[in-house]
């Protein structure tokens, strides 16, 4: 009898990579995917664990999809929880059968194991994927981070960073016959720096132009703003796809040093402003840490005079979450929640406004999209599952590009007619 599995995802585009990785070897090993965890055999649950919000979220999906299992399936747990948090998580989740770090293979026949050591033994980026199921798919170009980031334990358990060779990149490219390829990493424009010999700093430029050349949009998302070079500004804008998604995390100077970053907020805004110049078109998104150890009313006001602005097309900020083993945990000045709060609604506020009214002025254009299922597109402005979207007609095919005219805008969404 074939044997099925489900696969729920956690937490960030990466994490979607590979959990496709998952299932390609799980479809490699002669089992077919259901969309109902309760006929599975096999039940994966791939955690994020980059935040306290994101970790509760993840035990609050094992325990549903544990009531939800029938029986004698197997329950698995992996990805950063399942590697950060191995030994521990086994022992205080017993309805877990396995708990897969990034090492550790997922299939039906291995016995619970406790992942060891914080690099991965068997690496999921070269493993075989399905072709994509839609006009989009991620494609991750290197694993793990060398930088020291205060507030980040990513590098502790996904380990150094390990670019791939091109050639495995276009392969999977090729396999996915995807219209759209959006490129992700830890640190994206850092891809090469590792393989100094083969790659070597500035690696990606030639990259992007390469899977260009395969795919009718390539978009990057997680640029660090520090190798935000005039050549990958130059490569981004002939691919099409004019976004960028900037790492910022704060703008005042002082706090971005005790957060281990670079630069500030004049630096940031003097490269907006020149790529909008380059490119008119060029839509941004950005995300900001809120309540970092010693912020201060004055490193919120700049960052309040800073969103204003710089009038990105979309924002996140997150409230400051203490990691263990980051640099932040010893550094004083905690920022109370409430506090905390209240700037971040401030910057909402301020941000959906921002975002609103520049989805306003969109109004009458004629732009390229992308559509995505029937009635919902995209245009080089939105990336995919994380900004707003295209309403367009039912009857305009999925997986084609459209001319349409924008004729309302609600919110981050617009609304469009054929031409």
């Amino acid at each position: 009898m074939v044997q099925r599995f489900y696969v729920e995802t956690l937490g960030c585009p990466k994490n979607q990579v590979d959990s496709d990785k998952i299932v390609g070897t799980l479809l490699a090993d002669g089992m077919t995917a259901t969309d109902d965890a309760a006929l599975a055999d096999l039940v994966v649950v791939n955690t994020c664990a980059f935040i306290e919000e994101a970790r509760k979220e993840s035990i609050d999906t094992i325990l549903a999809l544990d009531e939800q299992r029938k029986g004698g399936a197997r329950l698995v747990v992996t990805g950063c929880m399942a590697e950060r948090y191995g030994a521990e998580l086994a022992e205080a989740l017993p309805e877990v059968d396995q708990v897969a770090g990034f090492g550790v293979p997922v299939n039906l026949t291995t016995k619970k194991s406790i992942p060891v050591g914080s690099v991965p033994m068997l690496d999921l980026l070269n493993l075989p994927r399905p072709k994509s199921a839609s006009p989009w798919a991620y494609v991750k170009i290197a694993e793990g981070c060398d930088r020291s980031c205060g507030f980040c334990a990513i590098p502790s358990f996904r380990g150094p960073q390990r670019s791939r060779d091109v050639a495995s990149i276009l392969a999977e490219v090729e396999q996915l016959e995807a219209q759209e390829i959006v490129l992700v990493a830890q640190d994206l424009a850092s891809y090469g720096k590792d393989r100094p010999d083969e790659l070597g700093a500035g690696s990606i430029v030639p990259l992007v132009k390469a899977v260009s050349s395969m795919a009718a949009w390539t978009r990057l998302l997680y640029l660090y703003p520090s190798d935000l070079t005039d050549e990958l500004i130059d490569a981004i804008c002939d691919t099409g796809v004019p976004y960028f998604d900037l790492s910022l995390q704060h703008v005042s100077k002082p706090l971005l040093r005790r957060m281990r970053r670079w630069g500030d907020g004049k630096r940031f805004l003097d490269r907006i402003t020149e790529i909008r110049r380059r490119e008119p078109t060029a839509a941004f998104r950005s995300n900001f840490i809120v309540g970092y150890p010693g912020e201060t009313e004055e490193d919120h006001d700049q960052l309040l005079e800073f969103v204003e602005a710089a009038e990105l097309d979309w924002c996140g900020f997150f409230a400051y979450s203490p990691e263990d083993g980051t640099y932040a945990m010893g550094l004083d000045g905690p920022v109370a929640p409430t506090l905390m709060h209240q700037r971040l609604a401030e910057l909402r506020e301020l941000q959906d406004e921002i975002t609103a009214r520049r989805r306003d002025a969109m109004i009458g254009e004629t732009i390229t999209v992308l559509v995505d299922e029937p009635g919902v597109a995209r245009s080089p402005r939105e990336a995919p599952e994380i900004d707003g979207i295209v309403e367009v007609p039912s009857s305009l095919a999925v997986g084609s590009f459209h001319e349409v005219r924008v004729v309302d805008a609600l919110g981050p969404d617009l609304v469009a007619d054929s031409l």
